[in-house]
């Protein structure tokens, strides 16, 4: 099984960042590679349209209010992987009370691709998703 992580400092408290990216249907709000969201099963499912109209389906599988994190499993997607599951997690930024550190990490197995292309892929999809998570929080 591969993993991989990243993590970004962004302007926000925890609480603030937390109220933007907590919802399981609320990365339209802040990934501009996922315009669109609609939950199912009562939220715990999320049906994802890229901007190329491919789909992706996660299950939330695990979520804590209190820590700040959830973690997902991908269900379907046009990625060369299986076994997919990913967290997201917001922390206090020790001493600081104006950011927070977001991380964003998955674990999975290479299915059509090497485990560094496959690391790569998902490297890249959480540091564009932080890039632009600052970004939006910055504005």
């Amino acid at each position: 099984m591969a993993s991989t992580s990243v993590s970004r400092i962004v302007p926000g408290t925890p609480d603030e960042v937390w109220n933007l990216i907590g919802g399981f249907d609320s990365l339209p709000d802040w990934l501009p590679y996922i315009p669109e969201s609609t939950a199912l099963e009562g939220g715990r499912v999320r049906r994802l349209r890229n901007p190329e109209g491919e789909v992706i389906i996660e299950r939330l599988v695990a979520f804590n209010e209190t820590e700040r994190q959830y973690s997902y499993a991908i269900l379907q997607a046009p990625f060369p992987v299986n076994g997919y599951v990913s967290t997201i997690r917001v922390h206090a930024v020790p001493g600081r009370d104006d950011a927070a550190e977001v991380q964003w990490s998955g674990r999975f197995n290479p299915d059509g691709a090497t485990e560094d292309e496959a690391i790569d892929l998902f490297r890249g999809i959480y540091a564009d998703g932080l890039d632009a998570l600052h970004a939006t929080l910055a504005a």
